[in-house]
């Protein structure tokens, strides 16, 4: 029993010596007060849908001597939809433990709306934009253990649509209606990750929420956009940072 002891009390003297022995990669990518870097991002989105009075009625086409467009409305969802960034990253170190970033991404996310009727066929919409996206975030950070340290982050971001053309369907069938965004609109952010030190760089995992302020769509005269009154959007994306 005693020698099971000491076998014990050597075994985590020895385990505590070797990892006290690890050693500490990428000092300088944290002692900088300024650094750059890029990421790689997944994203996943979604609309939050509030709708008029009266949404379920039949919209009427006024093109058509007001004939109905759909039968009456069941419901009108938003499934989440995959899309994928790529951005730049400047940090800029304020103290120890806390730094500012500026991650501008370029991002490809569709959206899309399903309306489905009392006795039509159902219809997906798909929202298509590209945005550009401009985060202020601010990192606030753990002590540093090893090669790891975790953070959270949390701050505002401006996202502006780029290649919109808000009377693509100004010709188009009244089921051939789109169901636009707004050029441009705000958000807030939050978020989670950690910092893996490498010799020559530092890898960051993160995953990070985002909710739009405001409405978002563009509202237009159709069977599409009439029954909606404001559509938020939600926002899961998952980024590798490499600095």
């Amino acid at each position: 029993m005693i020698k099971t002891r000491y076998l014990i009390i050597l075994s985590v003297f020895f385990s505590t010596r070797l990892f006290a022995q690890v050693p500490a990669w990428s000092n300088g990518a944290d002692f900088k007060d300024l650094s750059f870097g890029f990421s790689f991002s997944s994203v996943n989105s979604y609309y939050k849908i509030d709708k008029n009075p009266g949404w379920r009625t039949p919209y009427l086409d006024p093109t058509n001597n007001n004939q109905p467009v759909t039968s009456m409305l069941n419901s009108i969802s938003s499934s989440p939809t995959q899309g994928f960034g790529v951005g730049f990253l400047t940090r800029v170190r304020l103290t120890e433990h806390l730094e500012a970033r500026v991650t501008p991404s370029l991002i490809f996310a569709d959206k899309q709306l399903t309306y489905t009727y009392v006795s039509s066929p159902a219809v997906t919409k798909l929202v298509s934009n590209t945005t550009v996206d401009f985060p202020l975030l601010l990192k606030l950070k753990s002590d540093r253990l090893g090669d790891f340290r975790a953070y959270m982050l949390g701050g505002i971001k401006y996202s502006q649509t780029i290649g919109s053309k808000i009377n693509a369907d100004v010709n188009a069938a009244a089921l051939d209606k789109l169901v636009k965004n707004i050029n441009g609109y705000g958000s807030y952010e939050a978020g989670i990750g950690c910092d893996i030190y490498f010799e020559f760089f530092k890898l960051s995992p993160e995953i990070k929420l985002s909710n739009s302020f405001g409405n978002v769509m563009y509202y237009d005269n159709n069977a599409f956009s009439s029954p909606i009154s404001k559509l938020s959007l939600h926002t899961f994306m998952f980024s590798l940072y490499f600095e």
